[in-house]
Formats: structure tokens, sequence, C-alpha cells
């Protein structure tokens, strides 16, 4: 039977409260040019399991497959070893099938591991307390724009031209339908951050500044001047991390003062997979603790003494007074953020620094060995596992011509970057453990008979 719970009364009663007058009116936001107008050219109405599978297997001999390759991507998304037990473990039946916990009492072993995330992500980030995870980091990055505005009563938002541009448009968006100011800017192809250009942009009606920490180029720098400056003109700072292995080698955000630390937990238990689902990190301080959006698991004990976890603070727009809820997140990425933890749990802190510290060695090396190659220069003069470099020409050709050499290269400005035309040679190349000596001499060979 078909499932089709409202009438045409029904649904033309909903319109007429939401002042629409058809139902193609709730997808104006979406350009025409991505609305279907029929069925799907080349797509068959039908065919058989079998045919299907065949099809789709084909396609997927098309990709190329991030481990049998030289990977050098990143920019929000890297390779890293996931050990098989993370896998076994999340794939046990009271994990994989958990959704949200909302029978607490009857949840508490997801409770307890989120419980536990939430220990682990505070500690990382350098912050009082984390929540239950976030979608991923580019929306964990605009829920701590709207806690800034909530929390200051200003709608100006300074972002970092370091801020990754994915990040940046998810903000725009949605800056639309809340009134938010942003201001935003294009990073330069220097050494030198932009600390100094958002200290002095910072006004009375600044909400907070965001930084991102390595930033999209891969640049490091000291948050403190830049915490000191928001907090004398009552701002927040606002630190965005999109590789946490970083934090192993590097100071926490939080440790500088920053107020809210977001970040992308992929890097840890979560395979790359197409984009997704990511798992989002967000902590702040405790005196905000009240406008965090997600949930907050915390630890008590039961009418008999005995250990037990509940749902602290759950201020969705599910829950009572909806219409002050502090956000719209509705679940989590639970099962990711499982994964996360496990993954945590089996490298523990001093795996964390060896891991890191293996990240960075292998990314100097990259780098020492790529400023060989004839017409390359580096950027950076500090990063982790991520830095850029420019070339003689323009980057996104070369990336494609490497990768049909079976090098995928790194990710080129122009991409990230459109119609910057100061940016097109840039190239930024991230470096995992992942990545062995003879990856690095593979693709410095190959860029150089590329570039000749």
């Amino acid at each position: 039977m078909r499932y089709l719970p409202l009438t045409d009364t029904d649904r033309g009663a909903m319109l007429s409260v939401i002042g629409a007058s058809s139902v193609d009116d709730l997808f104006v936001d979406v350009p025409e040019a991505a609305r279907l107008s029929g069925p799907i050219a080349g797509l068959p109405n039908h065919a058989s399991e079998l045919a299907v599978e065949r099809h789709m297997t084909a396609l997927a001999r098309k990709n190329t497959v991030a481990g049998e390759v030289p990977f050098f991507l990143g920019c929000g998304a890297y390779r890293h070893h996931v050990p098989a037990s993370v896998d076994h473990m999340i794939q046990r039946g009271e994990f994989l099938t958990a959704y949200t916990p909302y029978q607490p009492e009857i949840a508490q072993g997801t409770l307890q591991m989120l419980f536990e995330f939430q220990t682990q992500v505070a500690r990382l980030l350098g912050t009082d307390v984390a929540n239950a995870s976030m979608y991923d980091g580019s929306t964990a990055c605009w829920e701590a724009i709207g806690m800034a505005r909530r929390i200051t009563k200003r709608g100006k938002a300074i972002l970092s031209s370091g801020l990754h541009p994915h990040y940046v448009s998810v903000a725009k968006t949605m800056a639309k339908y809340t009134g938010d100011a942003l201001e935003t800017s294009a990073p330069t192809l220097t050494a030198e951050t932009d600390i100094d250009a958002l200290i002095a942009a910072i006004d009375g009606d600044t909400s907070c500044v965001v930084v991102q920490y390595p930033d999209i180029l891969g640049r490091i720098a000291d948050l403190t001047p830049l915490a000191d400056a928001c907090h004398a003109n009552k701002a927040l700072l606002i630190a965005v991390v999109t590789e946490p292995v970083a934090l192993g080698a590097i100071r926490s955000p939080g440790e500088m003062d920053a107020d809210i630390v977001v970040g992308e937990g992929q890097s840890l238990g979560v395979g790359l997979q197409f984009g997704g689902p990511y798992v989002g990190l967000f902590g702040c301080k405790d005196k905000y603790v009240r406008q965090m959006p997600g949930r907050l698991c915390g630890e008590t004990v039961d009418a008999d003494g005995k250990r037990g976890f509940v749902l602290t603070l759950s201020t969705r727009e599910q829950h009572i007074r909806r219409e002050k809820a502090t956000s719209n997140i509705c679940t989590n990425s639970g099962l990711c953020a499982l994964a996360f933890s496990i993954h945590m749990t089996l490298l523990g802190e001093k795996g964390l620094r060896d891991l890191a510290g293996l990240n960075h060695a292998l990314a100097v090396h990259a780098a020492e060995r790529l400023a060989q190659v004839p017409g390359v220069s580096l950027v950076n003069d500090a990063f982790f596992n991520e830095f850029t470099v420019t070339l003689p020409v323009e980057a996104r050709p070369v990336v494609r011509t490497l990768a049909e050499r079976g090098v995928l290269a790194g990710v080129s400005l122009g991409r990230l970057y459109p119609g910057e035309d100061a940016l097109a040679n840039g190239l930024v190349i991230a470096v995992t453990e992942t990545t062995t000596a003879e990856d690095i001499e593979t693709l410095a060979t190959a860029l150089q008979e590329v570039l000749a």
C-alpha cells in the first residue's frame, strides 16, 4: 500500500498557513537549472536487480581508489589508517542500529559512549565542555556563529580568509535567513596568516571572529592575540579545526582562549567515503554551555546509587520551548561519533601524539622534496601535515594530468576559488601516515615531468 497520509484538502490548508500558493513555491531557492522537469535522461524506468548490480559495478570500477595510488588530497577530508577493530566494533548490533537516545533510561550504552566521546573531544579541543556531536564540520561552524549571535546580541561575523570556502558557503547560505552579516575574503599566497587584519576589523558590532587552525593553506598561527582582541571588544573567538590529528602536535585552540572550538572529526575512525556522513565536533567554555546547540550527555547516579547516564541538556526544536531552541539539530552522526571515539581510545594520548609526529615528519619530507622541483615554490614556513606550493603554471590542468598518470597530487586552489586568478597556481598538498617515501618520490618525479 502506498503511504499517502495527506489529501489535496490537507495540503491546501498547510500551504495556506505558510503563505505558499503551491508546493513548487517551496523550491524557489533551488536554481531552475537544477530542477527536474521530467524523468532523468538515459535512466531506464525499470531494470532487473542483476542488471542494476552489473551496471553499478561497472560505474564503481571507473573510480580511482584512494589506497591504490599515491594520494595527496586534503583540504578538510583526509586519508588516515583506520584500524580494522573500529569497523568491527561499530558493526555490533547494539551500535549499528542505535539511532538517538529519545528514551535515555533504556539507552545507557549509547549515552555512555557519547559521554566518553564528549570527554575526548573536550580534551582534544581544549574546551571545558563538548556536545554529543554535530552533522559535520561546516554545519558546526555555522552553529557556532549562530551561538555567538545569541550570546553577544550582535549580528556581524568576521570570517578569516583562511577559512575553508565550503564552510564559508554554508555560513552564507544560513545567514540569508538569520540576517547575520558575514565579512569574508579570499586568502593570499603568503606565509603570513591574516591575524593582524582580523584584529583590525573587530569593532563594536562584531559578534565573533572565525578562524581556521591550521588554515586552508595549512598555515598555523598563534591565536592568543586574536582572542585578546576579541574579548577586549566583547566578541567571541571561534576556531575551526578540520584536521583533528594536528592537535596531537600543536596547541589546542582552547589553550589559546578560544571561546568556541568546532571541527570535522572525519580523520579519526571515519573513511573518506565520498564526502560523508562525517562527524562535527563542538566544544566551548563552560559559561556558554546553555547556548550550545545539539545535546549534552551527563553522568549521575540512580535511586540505588549506581552510576548512570542522562541527557543533561537537549535544547532542540523537537523538545520543550521549541521556538527558543538553540538549533534544529534533530539527530547526530552517532555511528561516526562512535567510530571516532573507538579510534581515539585505541590510540590514547601517546598514540595520538606519535601519529601526529609521523604525519608531520612525512609532510616535511614531502615539502623538502617538492621544493627541489624546478618552478615549484613552498608557501608555508610552518605547517602540520598539509602545505601549499605554487607552480609556474595554473594548477588545475596539472592536477588533471597527474591524475591521468595515477597520481592524486592535491587540491588546486583554482578549484576551491574559481575566478580568483591570484590563486590559480596554488596547490594544497596533504601528507598522512598512509603516504610512503615512494609516493612522495613518484609525485615529485611526475610533477617535474609535467612542468618540464
